[in-house]
């Protein structure tokens, strides 16, 4: 096992955390937590016994979720109650919020919105980190005019797009997530760096209770957030303590999130030889985490067993939808679709020879049926996907997640083009 013990030079304090080199790992940091409560930029503040540990435990969970989904992130693992690994980055002084709902300092900027006002797509505002003058908010012109370099990368348009792009993606993410417990993610700030040695613009520092607005069932009286601290008028032991509970209450809840998704794909073959056709569809939805299974049925051949089969499944009450691999005449997807509410989507192998006359016994379906045709292999997996995301907020993410970081590469791409001509 990896040493992490070996600290080197601290790199920064803050707050709430200590960051040191650790000298067995170039390239990495240790991430420590602070048993240390603040507010208003440290105006307020106070000593939290056990925050660290509730702390810690939160950011690990959310950012193995994230990391798992796809997103780009710093985290590397936990090492002990308070701490966790992480690429060592040189950290952009830009706070990330994100929000889908108007309430807190938004509403006193904008006098006249009322609090509760739900903005779709959500709000995305940045602030500039600079304490002593309270964080001011920037426009994204003031932070294209920063034009500072962090890593040896210069924040321009679009560094800045990227950040902007993933900043809402992880908010999605993340509140989907935590709708699937009846909890609503009002609004949240995160921060990028940029890794060191590889340029790399990732989702960094910590993400935890101090990190966003949390309202279970939506209400706003149920507040499990850092604003409980914020309202406090006057701070006493007991007020500290309630705070302290809900933060546990948040990392006790984070562990419930799930992170498998809950349904499956059953690929049923006319023919084990389309068994290659079929494992190109497999391999994107395991890709996806996506449970996958392949089976060999003749609709036309042994009608009776392709019936007995989609009961089989039918009857294990897991979200299931069904994809027909079949050639020549396509009788299976149709068949399937007939005889069940569950979604089937045919993609046919199709060849050279036949495949412009084949293609039809898929395309055209008799009358009543639902079946949907995608002809690519990859196309099927990702529409198999789509619909089971309606309701799986795992699957939903990864999906998100692929989206942004093919948006991310593509204009990656473009500004290499561009400074290369």
């Amino acid at each position: 096992m990896s040493d992490y013990s070996k600290l080197g030079d601290k790199v920064i304090e803050g707050k709430t955390k200590i960051v040191y080199d650790l000298l067995d790992h170039p390239g990495q940091v240790l991430v420590e937590s602070k048993d240390r409560i603040t507010a208003g930029d440290g105006a307020k503040a106070h000593d939290l016994a056990g925050k660290a540990k509730i702390s810690t435990s939160t950011a690990v969970t959310i950012f193995e979720y994230l990391s798992e989904a796809g997103i780009r992130t710093h985290f590397i693992r936990q090492c002990g109650e308070r701490s966790f690994v992480a690429k060592k980055c040189y950290m952009i002084p830009i706070e990330w919020v994100t929000r889908r709902v108007a309430t807190g300092s938004f509403l006193k900027r904008n006098p006249g919105v009322k609090e509760g006002y739900r903005f779709s797509p959500p709000k995305l505002e940045t602030f500039f980190k600079d304490d002593a003058n309270h964080d001011p908010q920037w426009s994204f012109e003031q932070c294209l005019a920063y034009e500072k370099s962090f890593g040896g990368v210069l924040i321009g348009r679009s560094e800045l797009e990227i950040m902007e792009k993933m900043t809402v993606v992880v908010f999605e993410i993340l509140e989907r997530a935590w709708a699937s417990l009846d909890c609503s993610l009002i609004d949240m700030k995160v921060e990028f760096g940029v890794v060191e040695g590889t340029g790399e613009i990732v989702l960094a520092d910590i993400i935890d209770s101090d990190s966003w607005r949390l309202w279970p069932s939506g209400d706003k009286r149920l507040m499990k957030d850092k604003q409980v601290y914020r309202n406090l008028q006057e701070v006493t032991a007991e007020a500290l303590d309630t705070v302290k509970r809900n933060f546990e209450w948040v990392a006790e809840k984070v562990q419930l999130i799930k992170t498998k998704p809950k349904g499956r794909v059953v690929v049923l073959m006319g023919s084990d030889t389309d068994t290659p056709h079929a494992e190109k569809i497999r391999s994107v939805l395991q890709s996806l985490g996506i449970p996958c299974e392949l089976r060999v049925t003749s609709a036309h051949k042994q009608t009776d067993q392709t019936l007995k089969i989609l009961a089989s499944y039918e009857g294990e009450g897991i979200p299931t939808v069904f994809i027909a691999v079949a050639g020549r005449s396509n009788g299976l997807g149709p068949v399937l679709s007939g005889n069940t509410v569950w979604p089937v989507i045919n993609c046919p192998p199709l060849t050279p020879d036949w495949g412009a006359e084949d293609v039809w016994s898929s395309l055209r379906m008799p009358s009543g049926l639902g079946c949907s045709t995608v002809i690519q292999p990859d196309g099927a997996a990702l529409a198999a996907a789509n619909i089971l995301a309606l309701n799986d907020h795992v699957v939903w993410g990864k999906l998100r997640a692929r989206q942004v970081n093919t948006w991310v590469s593509l204009v990656q791409a473009d500004q290499k083009i561009r400074d290369d001509h």
